[in-house]
């Protein structure tokens, strides 16, 4: 009776001790390192928790090589998926030990128990500490799962220092994921956690290497690996020194830290491997350019507007360079490299052609007088050579035809933000570089192209959209498709540098006032790159032109991607494909707006009906097909040709009129070219 009550009384106090033991501290437990990751979920960069500690999420089914498993389980915990947290028979093998030979041999405690011990430190070794770890390891078994109780093992085992975890341990000491590891490997990565600061690899390499051999040892008695495996596993050295941790795509690491909150695994659209090989490229070439040089990067899928690849800068930690500064998010000046858009809307329009001459002659646009970049002028060329030359004049010729705010408004429809100064209007000069924007907005532009006239918005956080509606990413317009097309046609013919191929890489480069940046932006039917070279505080760095510095490291980049460039889309249909001569007549050659006006009393055309920004009821009567839609025009030379959208319809009648097909809902463009080239062209609005 007495020893009954006893035992109630015990069973009482024991039932109060555990209650005052409080919940598990399992959400603390479970906190870890941020980790960035590529698109295949390569770790790109981690950040030490707050307390300076690297602690990396594992999944053992997936991150560990199983030769480590098996080690683990035969050196601490044979039965460690048939016990509820407690092996008593490992306990009593332990205390049989200890009690025999007058010294531990062996632990009694399980991988529950360990983990139990790591959740809630104890300095001292004690019988109520022993038995704490048992209650708590009992709680955890049922709470977690055993790959849970495995996989927070995996992320919390001591390795010296800050290191906790075994994808930390063998990143800092072995400079590779625990996904694969040798037999050496492997046993000194199931000793360290033992004794974690007299093994540090770093410090004591000699006392990890006696403990890794104990292991082996211990295998080799238990039938595990073989005499000859451990003998060899012996021979290899231990590292002696720890490996800095990965920081691939810093910037867009940071970025991402700014941007998701509360989430320990990030994932990235970067390709690790691509970025490392840009890395490395940037790194290279801006030594090659200069100590205060830097280089920028950007490479994107055109199908999916996936960021693949952004180097920010040659070299994170370089002072020297602004090496923590974004040049891929950096406003500049672009030089030329708008002026394939300026092309592209002078094509939707109709009024030119890329086999249309143009003269490139000193002109003046009130004050501005435009120059080229060698300060000579080629007289007549075709739109194609001036394009693929980037002759100035041509350029701003054009701009000055669709409208400097035209295209101001084009390029942010398409989703570019352009920069000008304080209450300044987008003027002539933007076609040459006067306006800010930055890389990473040219190149979405750019991949506008390579998709035959329609941006997407860049995406480099794989979740950066989910919740929101699929209208969040949906293609913006840049150009129709056939100019998009046309575009991409001649810069597939821009001369290439030294170390390019011709007709591989659609491209072109820009180089700002003062050679303060030089661009190079390409595309083929994959993928579109854009490089920066400059100095990050805006000075002048002599030499550094588009051609000469950007252009190389942009062919660089397309060879190092691994892959041969992607043959460019066909023309769409309706493309006019033809040389000069066979051009219809007003198509041959360009004339300006000042060249309109007729000295020997002949009036330019006028388009009568319909009337610019009017807007044209073309639906049928009771469901029947479009009618058609009457032009009248005044005034020009016969014969006089019609063009709807930029794509030739006929031409008109002796009256100067004509029915055509409505071009369907939505804005259309209609313009008229007389005998002469004057022209006249009025925007609808079609219902």
């Amino acid at each position: 009776m007495m020893l009954a009550l006893a035992g109630l009384v015990l069973a009482g106090v024991f039932a109060g001790w555990v209650a005052s033991l409080g919940p598990l501290p399992l959400e603390q437990a479970r906190e870890v390192s941020t980790t960035i990751v590529d698109r295949h979920g390569k770790l790109l960069r981690a950040y030490a928790m707050a307390d300076g500690r690297w602690r990396l999420p594992v999944d053992a089914a997936t991150d560990v090589d199983p030769t480590y498993l098996k080690l683990l389980f035969a050196y601490e915990d044979h039965r460690f998926y048939s016990h509820d947290g407690v092996d008593p028979l490992a306990l009593g093998r332990a205390a049989f030990q200890l009690v025999t030979r007058g010294h531990i041999v062996s632990g009694g405690s399980t991988i529950t128990m360990q983990l139990a011990r790591l959740m809630e430190p104890r300095r001292q070794r004690s019988v109520s500490a022993k038995l704490r770890q048992i209650v708590r390891a009992v709680e955890i078994e049922r709470q977690m799962s055993k790959e849970q109780i495995l996989d927070l093992y995996l992320a919390k085992a001591p390795y010296g220092g800050n290191l906790e975890g075994i994808r930390a341990a063998s990143i800092a000491y072995f400079g590779k994921e625990p996904k694969r590891l040798s037999l050496s490997e492997a046993a000194l990565l199931v000793a360290m956690p033992q004794s974690p600061e007299n093994r540090r690899l770093d410090r004591h390499p000699n006392a990890a290497r006696a403990a890794r051999d104990r292991v082996l040892d211990r295998m080799v008695e238990d039938g595990v690996v073989s005499d000859a495996d451990a003998a060899l596993a012996k021979s290899v050295p231990v590292p002696r020194l720890r490996k800095p941790m990965p920081i691939l795509a810093p910037h867009s690491a940071d970025n991402a830290m700014l941007s998701v909150k509360d989430k320990s695994v990030i994932a990235l659209t970067l390709d690790a491997g691509l970025q490392q090989t840009l890395e490395n490229l940037a790194r290279d070439r801006a030594v090659a350019l200069g100590s205060n040089i830097s280089v920028a990067i950007l490479a994107v899928d055109n199908a999916s507007g996936d960021v693949l690849a952004r180097v920010g800068s040659p070299d994170y930690f370089d002072d020297r360079r602004a090496g923590q500064v974004d040049m891929t998010r950096a406003v500049r000046s672009p030089g030329s490299t708008l002026k394939p858009f300026i092309y592209g809307l002078a094509f939707e329009d109709g009024f030119v052609h890329p086999e249309s001459l143009i003269d490139d002659r000193p002109i003046r646009f009130g004050s501005y007088a435009p120059e080229n970049f060698d300060m000579t002028f080629q007289g007549t060329v075709p739109v194609r050579k001036a394009l693929q030359m980037s002759l100035n004049v041509p350029a701003v010729e054009l701009l000055d035809r669709v409208g400097a705010s035209r295209l101001s408004s084009r390029l942010k429809q398409a989703g570019a933000n352009l920069e000008l100064p304080k209450d300044e209007a987008p003027g002539l000069a933007m076609g040459l570089g006067g306006v800010g924007i930055t890389l990473q907005d040219l190149v979405q532009l750019y991949s506008g192209l390579a998709r035959l006239g329609n941006t997407r918005p860049l995406r480099e956080i794989q979740d950066q959209f989910q919740g929101q509606r699929d209208e969040a990413r949906e293609p913006e317009r840049l150009l129709d498709q056939v100019a998009a097309w046309q575009i991409g046609n001649v810069l597939l013919g821009t001369p290439p540098p030294e170390n390019g191929v011709r007709n591989r890489i659609a491209f072109k480069t820009g180089t700002s006032y003062g050679y303060r940046d030089a661009w190079s932006i390409g595309f083929d039917g994959r993928i579109t790159i854009g490089v920066w070279v400059g100095r990050p505080d805006g000075a002048p760095a002599p030499g550094i032109a588009g051609r000469i510095a950007a252009a190389p490291i942009l062919f660089d980049a397309f060879a190092r991607t691994g892959k041969l460039p992607v043959a460019l889309p066909k023309p769409p249909k309706g493309t006019l494909v033809a040389s000069n001569a066979k051009l219809p007549l007003p198509l041959r050659r360009y004339r300006p707006l000042g060249d309109l006006v007729r000295t020997d009393g002949e009036r330019a055309p006028h388009i009568q009906f319909p009337l610019n920004g009017s807007r044209i009821d073309a639906s049928g009567v009771d469901g029947a097909s479009a009618s058609p839609m009457p032009v009248k025009v005044a005034g020009g030379v016969l014969p006089i040709t019609m063009l709807v959208n930029g794509v030739s319809v006929g031409e008109l009648d002796g009256r100067r009129q004509r029915l055509i097909d409505s071009p369907g809902p939505g804005f259309a463009r209609l313009t008229v070219v007389d005998a002469k080239g004057a022209a006249d062209t009025v925007v609808v609005r079609i219902q």
